[in-house]
């Protein structure tokens, strides 16, 4: 028989409750019960009888419930659903945070496994939703770490956000003003107890009441970001802690990373690059067709030299086959068209394609990135001649998280390039290093981001280094 939704509301309030209890066997006052789920004590104690003959709790009367192991695993795979279904509104529908468990607490009885099942193949297998709460798995196990509170960590020492554990919509804006979600790195400075207060640094230095620190679930950060970049992705397997997601993760400036646009919104980039006293900059706005699974993005460039030109024009397609999991990185390959929209353009024949193939994966606090692609001119212009040029190119970089919405990084590119020469080509090797900078803001459901870096490139013997500037907005096209 299939339960009721009456019946997996009880389970999963019994399940919650008990879990707070922590490690044993003790039992959930009927009070508390009937308290959680809004009803008066007798409602509770026959709906808890009716359980009992069920099999799935274990009811002494004047001493509470506790779920049998039936129970345990039917209340888990209800808590399964219901934070999925949270997970697929903030990443695929791109509703905030703060609204998203009182649409889950209707969900959750409505949609069937099968379709929960697809839901997380499609968000990567994650290990947590959006406030930092475990997902069980599909037979209903959940990890359960150990957490400290704002109250009860160690003062003065780096401490991760990793969970919050009230979910009302307020208390949520609250979390967000103070830039305390999860994945924050913060330090308890002072606990006053006689102000029931608490002094915080973060991205800044705030004081909260001790019943809202008391929220805030945290676990010791390690200091180890800046080597783990340096040990590589073994190393950083092996050390890193358990991944929590980045608040700024498709900005990278040379290295494409593999995410495309989450459903809803579009992005808007702008960079600019002074290099031997000129300037070049381009714009791209992307774009997701109906879901994150397609995006389309288009990208104009424009040069200031001796004499201002406009650049070719990209029309790209981007898929996004393959989603970040445990053990996998996120895949999405990339098709372009270059228009010869050039002012000293060689002519309609001078169209090209670029395809790159994007990997993307997180370890702790570090996101890797690797390109490979090239890019194809079959009818380029030399003098009266033409010539196929074929340019392949290697990438690689390393983002490291220093605070939630402020990341160091390093960016390097191998780029094969083939020009024409006389009545042939020939191939010029240049090599780049870009070590940079980027923080955000989120300001309400729209995100800005800006960042510099200094490219440094080798080719024919010579160094060229450049001033990168970039900037990005991102915003709703639709609630």
């Amino acid at each position: 028989m299939v339960p009721s939704h009456t019946v997996e509301n009880y389970l999963k309030a019994i399940y919650q409750a008990q879990t707070a209890l922590g490690e044993g066997d003790a039992l959930v006052p009927m009070g508390q019960l009937a308290s959680a789920l809004g009803v008066v004590p007798g409602t509770a104690t026959t709906m808890v009888k009716a359980l009992s003959e069920s099999g799935l709790v274990r009811y002494e009367p004047y001493a509470g419930v506790r779920l049998t192991k039936a129970g345990e695993k039917l209340a888990a795979l209800v808590l399964r659903r219901h934070r999925l279904v949270e997970l697929f509104l903030v990443k695929v529908m791109g509703m905030s945070w703060t609204e998203v468990h009182d649409e889950a607490e209707l969900l959750e009885h409505a949609v069937s496994d099968r379709l929960i099942d697809r839901i997380d193949e499609m968000l990567g297998r994650p290990e947590v939703d959006p406030h930092g709460d475990p997902i069980p798995d599909a037979e209903g196990m959940v990890r359960l770490p150990t957490y400290e509170t704002l109250m009860t960590c160690p003062l003065n020492q780096p401490m991760r956000v990793s969970r919050v554990s009230d979910q009302d919509r307020e208390f949520l804006h609250f979390i967000e003003r103070h830039d305390l979600k999860p994945g924050a790195v913060v330090e308890v400075a002072e606990r006053d107890a006689a102000a029931d207060s608490v002094r915080v640094k973060g991205s800044r230095e705030f004081t909260i009441g001790a019943r809202a620190a008391s929220k805030v679930l945290v676990r010791a950060a390690g200091i180890v970001l800046l080597l783990l970049a340096l040990a590589g992705p073994a190393a950083a397997r092996q050390a890193a802690p358990a991944a929590q997601p980045f608040r700024i993760s498709d900005n990278s400036f040379l290295v494409e990373e593999a995410f495309n646009q989450e459903a809803g919104i579009f992005q808007n980039i702008f960079n600019a690059a002074r290099a031997s006293g000129e300037w070049a900059a381009t714009f791209t706005q992307e774009w997701p067709v109906v879901s994150q699974t397609h995006q389309f993005s288009y990208t104009l460039a424009w040069v200031n030299g001796s004499q201002d030109s406009f650049g070719d024009a990209l029309l790209n397609y981007r898929y996004q086959a393959m989603l970040e999991a445990p053990g996998r990185p996120a895949f999405s390959p990339r098709l372009s068209v270059i228009l010869p929209t050039a002012s000293n353009s060689a002519g309609p024949d001078s169209m090209g394609l670029q395809f790159n193939l994007p990997f993307s994966k997180q370890t702790g606090d570090v996101y890797w990135h690797w390109n490979a692609g090239m890019t194809w001119l079959p009818k380029a212009r030399s003098g009266n001649d033409r010539s196929s040029l074929e340019s392949p190119f290697l990438a690689g970089s390393a983002i490291v998280r220093l605070y939630p919405m402020f990341h160091a990084m390093l960016e390097t590119v191998l780029n094969l390039e083939e020009l024409p020469e006389g009545l042939g080509t020939v191939r010029e090797q240049l090599f780049t290093i870009s070590p940079g900078v980027r923080g955000g803001w989120d300001i309400g459901d729209h995100q800005l981001i800006l960042g510099m870096a200094v490219p440094m490139t080798w080719g024919s013997g010579e160094r060229e280094t450049a001033a990168f500037f970039y900037a990005s907005y991102e915003l709703p096209f639709r609630k």
